[in-house]
């Protein structure tokens, strides 16, 4: 990608966990920016990372907002809404790791304040940079999908439910594939380690017909992250892990004895740093004034589903 300004970006990356230690690596090594700030209220652990990335460390976010352009948020859920909205009233271009809030009514309040200044609000489903899905075509709407998201259990990642934790990265493909209104969700699910839901299954249909089958799991005893996509006398399969993309297709043959004759085609990616390439994108976005390629509606759209199917977990009735 090739980006222009007449000036570096200013940056900072809020939280210096697991995957905020990550962010700060690729803006570090990102062209025609400056990671000016790693920023914790563990002090230590921000200046580990600092010392990594050749950043300043703080404790202290609302203190540097005058002196940055764009933001990565990477702080628990529940302070998503706080952290982002100072950082947008302080006119700071923000990525926000999913999901974008706990509440569409904070969700919605934070696309009001990017759309009012004019800022750039780009949410981390981080899948949508896979290089599978970003090498998928379709002509029209799936009739019909399934995806497994599993995961060991890792007690880092249990501040929210296993549905906006892992399940919402497939809802947010989900609803960008099939581009239809939900009108009706069946789910189940059941909190096997946590306190919260550890496992779900979620059946969603929309207005156009099409109907998605999703699973996730934070307790499994492997990790595994695949979609199927059906339609009209073919298939696809994506394997987000293996990186692999396969086509399925009747070819008009056909025998009594052995039915239709299915041909098909797969292609396996090279390792690809979907991190890099969504940081990547942001700033473009932040340069040319372009929306991002996920943003602060699409994250509201995903959080939108995951809260139904976690009320229908909840309360079946």
């Amino acid at each position: 990608m090739t980006l222009t300004l007449t000036k570096p970006l200013n940056a900072a990356v809020i939280g210096t966990g697991y995957l905020g230690r990550f962010h700060a690596q690729k803006y570090a090594a990102a062209i025609d920016v400056d990671l000016k700030y790693v920023i914790d209220l563990d002090l230590a652990a921000a200046t580990a990372v600092a010392e990594e990335t050749g950043a300043s460390a703080t404790a202290d976010y609302q203190s540097v907002l005058g002196e940055v352009d764009i933001v990565s948020i990477v702080v628990p859920t529940t302070l998503h809404y706080m952290v982002a909205k100072q950082c947008l009233l302080a006119g700071v271009h923000c990525l926000v790791e999913k999901p974008i809030t706990v509440t569409e009514a904070e969700a919605d309040e934070l696309i009001a304040i990017a759309k009012q200044r004019n800022l750039c609000l780009q949410i981390g489903h981080l899948e949508q940079f896979n290089p599978v899905l970003r090498a998928l075509e379709l002509t029209e709407a799936p009739r019909f999908i399934e995806a497994y998201r599993l995961a060991p259990f890792n007690p880092r990642a249990n501040d929210v439910s296993v549905v906006l934790d892992l399940m919402i990265h497939d809802i947010e493909i989900v609803q960008s594939l099939v581009n239809s209104p939900l009108i009706q969700v069946d789910a189940s699910g059941a909190s096997v380690i946590t306190s919260g839901i550890d496992i779900a299954n979620a059946r969603l249909k929309f207005a156009n017909q099409s109907v998605a089958n999703l699973t996730a799991s934070r307790i499994s005893q492997k990790s595994e992250r695949k979609m199927r996509l059906f339609g009209q006398n073919h298939y696809y399969s994506l394997d987000y892990q293996d990186r692999r993309l396969s086509h399925h297709w009747v070819d008009g043959g056909a025998s009594e004895v052995q039915g239709p004759s299915i041909d098909s085609n797969s292609t396996q990616f090279e390792q690809a740093d979907a991190l890099k390439q969504e940081i990547l994108d942001f700033i473009d976005c932040v340069r040319h004034g372009r929306p991002p390629i996920v943003s602060g509606e699409q994250g509201r759209d995903a959080l939108s589903i995951a809260l139904k199917i976690m009320q229908q977990i909840e309360d079946p009735s």
